[in-house]
């Protein structure tokens, strides 16, 4: 259970049988895989080569995993895709480029990509962006064109027809990055992102409050936000005012929340790794994603698993906090199980999470 609350990149294109971090994953101590494309400590090739290769690699994790695992990736379109054409992957447009066509062809766009996906081994993609694009100039979202649209609605309408398209294919998508980062200056990668004075409330969370209104069919991201009138001390991530409080009571989401990278300056910067996992997982998140790219170290999977466990064995993450995430990631995976099964004999549209 302490396992499958962690996600974890690693390095390399393939695994071998005496691989430690398969051994990690056989171990159990490991959950769920990130894979990326480029290795940013290196510049050079991570995970991602060509989809036959991707294959083989998904299918040695799942054969080593105890647990049920999600694979996941970045695939949100534009500039922000793992997934490249050049290595034999689909096109994928941005979202803002999908934002000035119909919800309609979105969906239809992310069914297609959710067959890829399936096809791949990967059944977590980490979008859609349900950020408002208040500020173009935005390091992190506008200037990359990863907002559908600067009105709220529009937002709401695409995000919502992208994470039901992959869902008719057996896709999970995740709704990020919760509570809304559109209008902010910074980039968390690179430091803390304040949004208090560009945060409204009606616009930012419109999208959040439809999808689930409509039966969110997948996972909600957490940005390292800080918004003093939310948390006048810790970033969304490590609030139990944003996510049990809002999140969780106000907004009504029950299902999977799942942390931004940890590794991002905005929760190192501030915070050691035990912390910021002790305040994380008590505010209510499920899984702790740390991509292990943006700084690399061998020794990470253990050191999580081991941090985490812990911090369970000394009372300070109670037992049934773990029993919680495990519940809703079980139920998250056998839904998702459902609905693949069902994109394949071609009874998807029989089930309430694609509509």
């Amino acid at each position: 259970m302490i396992g499958s609350m962690l996600m974890l990149g690693f390095r390399g294109a393939d695994l071998p049988q005496g691989d430690a971090f398969l051994a990690q994953v056989r171990a159990g101590h490991v959950g769920h895989i990130i894979l990326f494309d480029r290795d940013v400590t290196t510049g050079g090739e991570r995970n991602i080569i060509s989809p036959q290769q991707v294959r083989r690699l998904t299918a040695s994790l799942r054969a080593a995993s105890p647990c049920p695992m999600f694979i996941a990736v970045d695939q949100e379109g534009g500039r922000v895709r793992r997934l490249k054409p050049q290595r034999g992957f689909a096109d994928l447009p941005s979202a803002q480029s999908m934002g000035a066509a119909s919800p309609e062809k979105t969906r239809a766009i992310a069914r297609q990509l959710g067959v890829e996906l399936a096809s791949l081994g990967i059944s977590v993609d980490l979008a859609p962006v349900a950020d408002v694009n208040s500020n173009p100039a935005n390091p992190a979202i506008g200037a990359l064109e990863r907002s559908f649209s600067p009105n709220p609605a529009l937002v709401a309408a695409h995000a919502l027809a992208f994470g039901q398209g992959l869902a008719q294919s057996g896709i999970i998508p995740a709704l990020k990055h919760f509570p809304g980062q559109g209008g902010a200056q910074k980039d968390s990668h690179l430091g803390l992102t304040d949004i208090t004075r560009s945060w409204n409330a009606k616009a930012d969370l419109a999208p959040y409050a439809q999808a689930f209104a409509q039966g969110w069919p997948g996972m909600v991201m957490l940005g390292h936000l800080y918004h003093k009138g939310l948390d006048p001390q810790y970033p969304a991530t490590l609030s139990r005012a944003v996510v049990a409080d809002l999140l969780r009571g106000r907004m009504g989401w029950q299902g999977v929340i799942i942390s931004d990278d940890m590794q991002m300056k905005a929760i190192t910067d501030h915070y050691g790794m035990e912390q910021a996992m002790l305040l994380a997982v008590n505010a209510g998140v499920d899984i702790l994603l740390f991509g292990n790219n943006l700084y690399w170290d061998e020794t990470l999977p253990r050191k999580a698993f081991d941090a985490l466990r812990g911090l369970v064995e000394s009372g300070r993450i109670s037992r049934q906090r773990i029993m919680e995430s495990w519940l809703r990631i079980t139920n998250l995976y056998a839904s998702r199980a459902t609905a693949a099964r069902a994109a394949a004999d071609g009874s998807s549209a029989l089930y309430p999470w694609t509509r």
